[in-house]
């Protein structure tokens, strides 16, 4: 079989195609053929060097597929399952802690760039039945981190106002829950052309943050001077002081992205006269997936996927997540 083995100390252009040997399942293993990824900015981290990972290591955290074969002693999975990977197939429930925080495939071990794996029963779930193979794979990693932010590490409500910030997958994901749960959305975006898409998903109000630069404030003020009861943060440090201007008196900022960098300043006492919450999420656990998995085949939600490119043209694939043109998930189909 086919699969993409990225050299150390990376780079997109150490990424190469390999034929490996697909390994029968042992005990409490299940093998998958995997169908598709989808592109997440952890795994643009692996791959440029920005995280480290072994020589040869085979990239991607998301995988979705069919189960293969079956090995002793495993239970809930039989051959022909449709299935969706876990980004931390040792976080099973509750809250994180650093020891099941481990075993991120595409990172610590092996990941989805394969055409088939073999793996712990506990990396898969079942996947939603309304998704295909190529919409299944875009869970695991930015569907979940979504999920959490909005129904895990919040109480939110309908009527209450979420902001999302740009176009990419968790903020995207972040949109279609929040309307899916009756709640309002600000959008933002530097693209006139996807603030329309946004608003076409269902936010109901369009920021572009180039023309308005205080655009906290813009969005405190669309909510009647309410302010908004969560920021899905991806910007991270350069978007603190516009997010904490927006929050309402008891909200919550999601931070799950660092795309302006990786420190800066916090505006302390205007989050602390908010009363805010400043909430680091990376994913979530089994039971979270479970319950959005579920939530997803409820309300029949569709993931939105940019473009889906074949597994010989992933470097192709992270150039086009690198240049930021996208809207949605970035999918490989193998």
């Amino acid at each position: 079989m086919q699969a993409m083995s990225l050299a150390a100390p990376g780079g997109i252009d150490q990424l190469s195609l390999i034929d490996i040997e697909p390994r029968a399942p042992q005990s409490h293993e299940i093998q998958v053929t995997i169908k598709a990824s989808s592109l997440n900015f952890h795994d643009y981290a692996v791959v440029v060097g920005l995280i480290p990972a072994a020589d040869g290591r085979i990239p991607m955290s998301d995988g979705a597929g069919v189960v293969t074969a079956v090995g002793e002693g495993v239970r809930g999975f039989s051959v022909g399952d449709n299935v969706i990977s876990h980004f931390f197939p040792q976080w099973i429930s509750g809250r994180p802690t650093a020891a099941c925080l481990q075993g991120v495939p595409g990172d610590h071990v092996d990941g989805f760039a394969a055409q088939t794996v073999t793996m712990p029963a506990s990396a898969f779930s079942q996947a939603p039945t309304n998704l295909s193979h190529i919409e299944a794979a875009t869970l695991s990693c930015a569907g979940l981190t979504a999920w959490r932010a909005l129904c895990v590490e919040t109480a939110l409500q309908p009527g209450d106002w979420v902001l999302v910030q740009g176009s990419g997958g968790v903020s995207v994901f972040a949109l279609q829950f929040a309307r899916m749960m009756g709640c309002r959305v600000i959008a933002t975006s530097s693209s006139d052309a996807k603030l329309e898409r946004l608003g076409e998903l269902g936010a109901q109000h369009l920021i572009n943050y180039r023309e308005n630069a205080d655009w906290g404030a813009r969005a405190f003020e669309m909510t009647g001077g309410r302010g908004v009861n969560l920021v899905v943060e991806v910007g991270g440090p350069g978007n603190l002081p516009q997010s904490v201007d927006a929050l309402a008196v008891d909200g919550c900022i999601s931070l799950i992205g660092v795309l302006t960098g990786f420190s800066g300043e916090v505006p302390t006492a205007a989050l602390m006269t908010k009363n805010g919450r400043l909430s680091g999420i990376t994913v979530g656990s089994h039971s979270d997936q479970l319950a959005m998995s579920a939530a997803i085949e409820a309300s029949g939600l569709q993931p939105v996927v940019d473009c889906s490119m074949p597994l010989e043209a992933l470097g192709e694939a992270f150039r086009h997540q690198e240049s930021q043109k996208h809207f949605g998930k970035i999918c490989v189909e193998l």
